[in-house]
């Protein structure tokens, strides 16, 4: 199968092509010209292998006898989430639905984590960090402090995948330098545009992929980071007290996740040593992996899910730091006040700047 191969403009994007009268590059929609040689150079710069970022697995850690003594694991019928409690509990409600569940099943065959980080604040930290999450916020509806209703609050351990590695990368970046002047009769601006690359290696230890699905990726990201050098070596007693979510996405699904954030940190750091430039955006990045290493690790959330106006609304908070993330609702009326309010004042000022002018 043929290869296609594009030429796109860095400063506008759109496809350039050949000008026969000029004997160069050309594109059509910004009249931008590039020597036939800056794009021989281009293509042997962007001419990098795909991506190797592989990870190794580490299957080997499993529950010993003695640590599944007196626990249970217990799953909820209306939405597949698993609860780890002691072994006298009959009944709950599940920390992700609300559904009262009926408790059944055993430990027996899980995969054992390497490392937990133990809840340092109380679910009264919990509640307080909520009621500070709703001061402040203007376009919130005035009432609903009052009617929002506080369904369920759970300190749920939540199951992630930590990956560790060494990098090796080339990252190609488009930048520009803009030159201003002028004389007597016209301003002028020049705008020259380069192919930068960076090259470098870099470490990255404990990046956290959320391996459960019932927990939003973006929710669990919103209130990192974590603070590894607190974690430790696990051990069931940690769980008593607590609601503890069993992984289920797999190591080698949160691949992707981690390659994703792996490569998006080393583009934006190795972009910090283009200051110089304007406009800096990648064109291409190659990351190539070593000593990679995959963990499992439980770490402590907050979840709290409140109901107003028949509307579900989900919190989390960091049971390390106490970070609180959670959508609120916005009062429309006030929003639309707000934003008249805004124009109108805009308005005044235009006006008086122009009365002024004049």
């Amino acid at each position: 199968m043929s290869t296609l191969l594009e030429y796109k403009c860095p400063k506008c994007g759109g496809a350039i092509e050949f000008d026969s009268s000029s004997q160069k590059m050309k594109c059509p929609y910004c009249d931008s010209e590039f020597d036939i040689e800056a794009m021989k150079a281009f293509d042997e710069a962007l001419n990098s292998k795909p991506d190797n970022m592989e990870w190794n697995q580490n299957t080997e850690n499993q529950w010993r006898e003695d640590e599944l003594t007196g626990m249970s694991v217990y799953t909820c019928e209306s939405c597949g989430g698993e609860i780890i409690c002691d072994q006298n509990t009959a009944a709950s409600a599940c920390p992700y639905c609300d559904n009262p569940i009926v408790m059944k099943g055993n430990f027996a065959g899980d995969l054992r984590p390497d490392y937990v980080i133990p809840f340092k604040l109380d679910k009264k930290a919990a509640k307080e960090a909520f009621s500070n999450h709703l001061k402040g916020k203007k376009l919130l509806p005035k009432i609903f402090k009052d009617e929002n209703h506080i369904d369920e609050i759970k300190g749920v351990y939540v199951p992630f995948w930590l990956f560790d590695c060494d990098t090796d990368s080339v990252v190609h970046y488009n930048g520009q330098k803009i030159r201003r002047w002028s004389d007597s009769s016209y301003n002028y601006t020049e705008t020259s545009h380069f192919l930068l690359k960076r090259a470098g290696q870099m470490s990255f230890d404990h990046i956290p992929v959320d391996g459960s699905e019932k927990m939003a990726d973006d929710l669990m990201e919103s209130i990192e980071p974590f603070n590894f050098s607190e974690a430790v070596d696990f051990q069931t007693a940690y769980l008593a007290g607590y609601v503890a979510d069993k992984y289920d996405v797999s190591s080698e699904q949160s691949i992707e996740r981690a390659n994703q954030r792996v490569k998006h940190s080393v583009e934006e750091e190795m972009m910090r040593s283009t200051s110089e430039f304007t406009g800096v955006t990648v064109r291409s990045s190659q990351i190539n992996l070593t000593d990679s290493k995959v963990k499992y690790a439980l770490y402590p959330v907050w979840v709290m899910n409140t109901t107003w106006h028949d509307q579900k609304f989900t919190f989390a908070m960091n049971g390390q730091t106490g970070k609180f993330v959670g959508n609120l609702p916005m009062d429309k009326g006030l929003f639309w006040k707000w934003f008249g309010a805004v124009f109108a004042i805009a308005a005044v000022i235009s006006a008086i700047i122009g009365f002024i002018i004049m």
